[in-house]
């Protein structure tokens, strides 16, 4: 990132150069990388999905009743499903017969 010298504003590639937007300065662009927007460096997020016996490695709970069979021991983890304002939504599922439920804090 550059700033203009003349009024200390960002400047901007365009074609090879680097310009001001508010005095139209323009300046060759150097051997340096000019990335314009930054989207193509962001990691591509994981998403987890839990299907049938891959529950192994997940923190388990004596406190919930599974709903279906009556088991005391689930398997459960927490998703952030609305804005971040509110609060995560914490999921169960049963040891016993791989019921899944949910909890809202």
């Amino acid at each position: 990132m550059e700033f203009c010298p003349k009024c200390k504003s960002m400047m901007r590639p365009s074609g090879g150069v680097l310009k001001c937007r508010k005095c139209g300065f323009e300046k060759k662009a150097g051997n340096e990388a000019i990335i314009v927007g930054g989207a193509a460096s962001k990691p591509e997020r994981e998403i987890t999905v839990l299907e049938g016996k891959d529950d192994a490695g997940l923190p388990t709970t004596d406190e919930q009743k599974c709903p279906e069979c009556g088991n005391q021991k689930a398997y459960w983890w927490m998703r952030q499903l609305r804005s971040a304002d509110e609060s995560e939504v914490r999921f169960f599922r049963c040891t016993a017969c791989g019921k899944t439920w949910r909890e809202y804090n």
